[in-house]
């Protein structure tokens, strides 16, 4: 039995795209997760159309990669650095089919990995989700004349929106 490395959680976390409402890993990011090319992975699928519909695996269009592009920097620079082809998207789904059509070790192996990431952000989506419910229920049966409890619920609700990023000043300051 070959044994590969472990993929730390946290690097297949960031790896995971909300594209289209759902979500999605790229094409090349799953490339090197499973250690081929982007030019095997893509063959596969391919060889393999008709397992992966619409739902399992779809092609992005320019605008949804040019907004990835600038979120990430995922383009490299330099002479033939450039995709010719728009990539592909795998949803959890495509995710799991693909390593049926790949059938390595490795890609079993990263694929259980990968499965029990979507599998931890559904959980904390959806822990997310029922606190968020719980806490308007309680909103609602609160006498209103209780200040104290209202300013509670008011602060526990700040907290569950994310904070915003503070933007950097471009350009110089000159202090006097």
């Amino acid at each position: 039995m070959i044994e590969t490395e472990v993929i730390p959680i946290d690097r297949i976390e960031k790896k995971i795209y909300l594209i289209r409402n759902q979500k999605v890993m790229l094409d090349h990011d799953l490339a090197g997760l499973y250690g081929v090319s982007i030019g095997r992975l893509n063959e596969q699928v391919k060889r393999n159309v008709d397992r992966f519909p619409e739902d399992f695996m779809f092609r992005l269009v320019k605008s949804e990669y040019d907004a990835l592009r600038s979120q990430n920097a995922i383009l490299k620079k330099g002479r033939g650095e450039h995709r010719k082809y728009l990539p592909y998207v795998f949803t959890e789904q495509g995710v799991a089919m693909l390593s049926s059509v790949l059938r390595s070790k490795k890609a079993i192996k990263v694929n259980i990995q990968i499965m029990r990431v979507f599998v931890k952000l559904r959980e904390i989506l959806s822990t997310h989700k029922e606190l968020a419910q719980k806490l308007k229920e309680l909103e609602l049966k609160i006498d209103s004349h209780d200040e104290q409890i209202q300013t509670i619920f008011e602060v526990i609700n700040q907290l569950l929106i994310p904070p915003e990023k503070p933007k950097k000043k471009i350009g110089f300051t000159i202090e006097e």
